[in-house]
């Protein structure tokens, strides 16, 4: 039997980061919808943050994107952060919206582009250093387009060769989350295309380099809690990327397409004992809310992680070891089958309210005014948005 008494602990601890940029505007390739409210600067979008953690009790921290979320004193955008009751997360990188990125960033086969993306990264742990960030999350577009268009072979040995610069410049506790793509906008060869790319980069840099898994970055079918168990296994799984996806890279609410892969998936981390913040996993939030309302939307998502995660952890894993060792496939599927099927809605209000929040931090939200406030504050000056 599970003991509900460690399953509420293990909650209590958890910890999930959300991305500065999924408060801004968003939408497809062919348009982006305004809404009313959207923060305008980085401390707006800090703002919308920190209003999620109250309401959940566990968001305490938020990711920037440079040079979405660039500014002038970046100590001070910290000290902002935190006497909002958050603190600066990972610090990503943009080598993929300047003209000279066309043909890649770290793998273009001119030296002068290669030279700007890996100061641009470099800059971006100097921006570390001053929000006290301990990751540094690198995602790259770099990729061909036609067989021939450049050697596979070349780019990956000039990625290395950035990887490595940067990796050298980090402080002695920070990290490096390599994260991987299947395609797009390459679509011949991606650079980094896999978890097996990513994981190979992570070994040759040493042991401040890891993994980033977003769950929206494979091929249909993939099964990504065998990527989360060998990772773990490995000890490279450094974070998440949490969203969802039907066809592609979608970026939907985390939970909302599949949401027995996202318990499957935790399960694993629950498994090998990885929950725990001192584990070293960065559970993050990485989505674009297109047509719904974007407060809401991530408290949504925060929600869905925290299901997902009570059920895991509701595994008679006992239960589940023993018909392993018995070969009793039907027996030990049911024993994960049950604690899917359990509804931890109950549990998790009941957590909620001991730990002294609102029951459903949904509703929370639509009564405290907080919408109503930013639509008649936030008038005139420029929305952010994708790429702003």
């Amino acid at each position: 039997m599970t003991d509900l008494t460690a399953v509420k602990a293990a909650l209590r601890g958890q910890r999930i980061e959300t991305p500065s940029w999924a408060y801004a505007n968003s939408g497809t390739r062919f348009k982006i919808f305004a809404v009313p409210g959207v923060p305008r600067d980085s401390e707006e979008k800090i703002a919308d943050a920190a209003t999620v953690h109250r309401l959940t009790g566990v968001a305490p921290s938020v990711a920037l994107h440079i040079p979405w979320d660039r500014v002038d004193d970046y100590a001070a955008l910290a000290k902002y952060a935190a006497d909002a009751g958050v603190a600066i997360g990972a610090i990503n990188s943009n080598v993929f919206q300047d003209d000279d990125y066309k043909l890649g960033s770290v793998t273009h086969p001119d030296p002068r582009v290669r030279r700007k993306a890996t100061d641009h990264l470099l800059e971006c742990v100097d921006i570390m250093d001053a929000t006290g960030s301990r990751d540094l999350k690198l995602w790259f577009s770099d990729g061909t387009n036609y067989p021939g268009q450049d050697s596979i072979r070349a780019r990956q040995d000039r990625l290395a060769e950035a990887l490595r610069e940067v990796y050298d410049r980090l402080g002695e506790d920070q990290r490096m989350l390599l994260e991987y793509k299947l395609f797009e906008p390459a679509f011949y060869t991606t650079d980094v295309p896999d978890w097996g790319t990513a994981y190979a980069h992570c070994l040759e840099l040493g042991p401040k380099a890891g993994v980033c898994v977003d769950t929206g970055h494979h091929a249909p079918g993939t099964n990504i809690e065998f990527i989360v168990a060998f990772l773990l296994r490995a000890g490279r799984l450094a974070a998440f990327d949490f969203n969802s996806r039907f066809y592609a890279d979608d970026d939907l609410m985390v939970g909302a397409a599949d949401p027995f892969q996202l318990f499957r998936i935790m399960y694993e981390v629950v498994a090998a004992d990885a929950l725990r913040p001192d584990a070293g996993i960065a559970f993050m939030l990485d989505q674009c809310h297109n047509i719904e309302g974007k407060i809401p939307a991530i408290i949504r998502s925060v929600l869905n992680v925290q299901e997902a995660t009570a059920k895991a952890l509701l595994v008679d894993r006992e239960a589940l070891g023993e018909a392993q060792l018995r070969g009793d496939v039907l027996g030990a599927n049911a024993v994960l089958m049950d604690a899917f099927a359990t509804d931890v809605r109950p549990l998790l209000r009941e957590l909620r309210t001991e730990l002294g929040l609102d029951p459903d931090p949904v509703a929370a939200y639509r009564r405290s005014g907080y919408q109503q406030r930013i639509e008649a504050e936030r008038v005139g000056g420029v929305q952010a948005g994708w790429g702003a």
